[in-house]
């Protein structure tokens, strides 16, 4: 079965920073593309972050772009959301997911496919 589980999140003070963590087990690590997705309170779930399935390429949403840089480790299954210069606008619940089969266009990550994690939160205040 395909676990996703994670973790880091947390309530920090604008401007701050968190390091979130997605540790997966149950698949292939390296041929799946990773993504971040966040639910703010009260609306839907939106497009972070994606990595490809060789870490070669990135896609950033363009409300993150300059403070968050997603990277993977393959050596330990896990995909990682490198938060800095967070803002109250960031406060979401944070998901991890992964996919097969494609690429760094938006198109590829507007549905809700593939396999997901359970939410980490993240607060932040002003």
């Amino acid at each position: 079965q395909v676990q996703l589980v994670e973790s880091g999140g947390g309530l920090v003070q604008a401007g701050e920073s968190l390091r979130l963590s997605c540790s997966t087990s149950g698949l292939t690590f390296s041929a799946n593309a990773m993504g971040w997705f966040r639910r703010p309170p009260g609306k839907e779930r939106e497009f972070v972050a994606a990595i490809s399935h060789s870490g070669g390429s990135t896609l950033l949403t363009d409300s993150v772009k300059g403070r968050f840089t997603i990277f993977r480790d393959d050596t330990k299954n896990t995909m990682f959301l490198q938060m800095n210069n967070l803002k109250p606008e960031d406060t979401a619940v944070y998901f991890c997911n992964a996919r097969s089969g494609v690429t760094m266009d938006i198109l590829d990550w507007l549905g809700p496919f593939g396999s997901w994690g359970q939410g980490t939160q993240v607060t932040v205040s002003s």
